[in-house]
């Protein structure tokens, strides 16, 4: 029995005691007398005028204060060509624009007639009264693209997944998780309560590994609900997961598949359906399909699809659909006018895959200094600095963040603005076993179809030089 079995068990051991003890005839007044007693205590109010509680976040580093000094800021729309509010005009290689609809006007024109008949948003959780005909029928849309039976859309990309996960894993439950899954699908994993079983990134080997030590740990245990998470395409680092072999071994050992299609829906595919369409995999063998619509579809919310049973419970169990104001109808509008024109129109996806290639022929092979581990068909192109230079130079991670930044300035004064890879900042008085995987530095270049290949061409050879200049001026 592990540390975490056995704070399970006294967890349950009280939590079964505390049941007993309210049920004696008299515990209330008990409780009450006792609380009571403690009102007035002198030393009671002294210890609690010397706590101080601690902050809830770091303060920030000189480091950081100096990235927000520097800080671009955009004035007006972010599309491939944006205004600072300097005044000056530079490519925009830092937004999720990749089809340009930032520049549609038949999307302009609809969410326009969309906020004039419902308003700016629907003011009530989907429970209540906030769910519209329009709901209805982006859930349906969604369903329909992917090729599942049901579909619930939430009104926040990012807490989309995390209460897909806390919905379905409680405590006493197991995940078994990659190491480089990204921020919220940690955060649902911490509200579930569960226990948590990390494999090596994208390793199939390792993640048959610990399956097979899970089902041996659980063999004489309860039954339990006992789920994979991962993702389609990888935040942190950008490539792409084998799904098929996932679903295999999901199989053979008997876990759910939660998969986090939050950059792959509306990317990989012919139409844009995701990895399951990219690696000819029937969506209906994935359990639950989690999805942003506020990123490649330039809308808002999330969603998880999924059987009639998986939708449904989540309609009362899932905290971001239920606590939550429902979307706004011009944003639902609008994700299922997009899914149509990817559907219609799958050119939208070769523009952008052209421009990809374009712009990694002027990166990574070229480059002495970074290599991208972004899959070729993700839009967001995140390249990492070389491990021998890394290693010849000594260089920490936060010499790496301060060379990657000093990349990101050189860029926008020549006229291209690109950011890095960030991370949420460590807990306070976080240690390294809290820590665990760590992300690597990196830059992220997030590529358009609103640019011409000569575009993208130039933007590409001045991000180069940028990178060869910082490195060849630190000694």
């Amino acid at each position: 029995m592990d540390l975490q079995d056995v704070q399970s068990w006294l967890n349950d051991i009280l939590m079964e005691a505390s049941i007993h003890f309210h049920k004696v005839p008299g515990s209330a007044i008990f409780l009450r007398y006792v609380k009571s007693s403690y009102q007035n205590d002198p030393e009671v109010d002294e210890l609690i005028d010397e706590w101080t509680p601690e902050p809830l976040v770091a303060p920030l580093t000189l480091f950081e204060e100096a990235e927000n000094e520097k800080r671009p800021v955009i004035v007006g729309p972010t599309g491939p060509k944006s205004k600072l509010s300097n005044g000056r005009t530079v490519t925009n290689l830092a937004s999720y624009n990749f089809y340009n609809l930032i520049s549609n006007e038949t999307l302009k024109e609809k969410a326009i007639q969309v906020l004039r008949t419902y308003g700016v948003g629907p003011c009530s959780p989907p429970g209540f009264y906030g769910t519209q005909d329009v709901h209805i029928k982006t859930e349906a849309d969604i369903a329909a693209h992917l090729g599942t039976p049901a579909c619930i859309v939430y009104a926040q990309a990012f807490s989309t997944i995390s209460s897909v996960i806390s919905a379905f894993s409680k405590r006493g439950d197991i995940i078994v998780a990659d190491r480089a899954v990204n921020y919220a699908i940690r955060k649902g994993i911490q509200i579930s309560r569960s226990t948590i079983r990390w494999y090596e990134h994208n390793d199939m080997h390792d993640l048959q590994r610990v399956l097979e030590n899970v089902v041996t740990e659980q063999a004489k245990k309860p039954l339990t609900r006992r789920f994979i998470i991962t993702e389609g395409l990888f935040e942190n680092i950008g490539d792409m997961i084998d799904l098929p072999k996932i679903i295999e071994l999901g199989r053979q050992y008997k876990f759910r598949l939660i998969l986090d299609e939050t950059w792959s829906f509306g990317v990989l595919g012919r139409t844009g359906r995701g990895i399951t369409e990219h690696q000819n995999v029937d969506a209906a063998e994935v359990d639950m399909i989690v999805g942003s619509l506020a990123g490649p579809l330039c809308a808002g919310g999330g969603f998880c699809a999924g059987s009639d049973a998986i939708v449904e419970h989540q309609r009362i169990s899932a905290s971001a659909y239920t606590f939550s104001a429902a979307l706004p109808a011009m944003l639902a509008t609008t994700a299922s006018e997009v899914l149509s024109m990817l559907q219609t129109n799958p050119e939208m996806l070769t523009t952008v895959r052209e421009n990809i290639k374009t712009m990694w022929a002027q990166l990574d092979p070229r480059s002495d200094w970074v290599h991208c581990t972004s899959s070729a068909e993700n839009p967001i192109i995140v390249l990492t600095l070389k491990a021998d230079l890394i290693a010849s130079k000594k260089l920490r991670i936060a010499d790496q963040e301060q060379l990657l930044q000093e990349v990101v300035d050189e860029t926008l004064a020549n006229g291209v603005l690109i950011t890095r890879l960030k991370s949420m900042p460590r807990a306070i008085n976080a240690t390294t076993k809290d820590i665990g995987w760590e992300l690597q530095p990196a830059l992220k270049v997030c590529v358009t179809s609103g640019l011409s290949k000569k575009e993208i061409e130039r933007a590409g050879i001045t991000i180069r030089h940028a990178v060869t200049k910082i490195v060849n001026k630190r000694r």
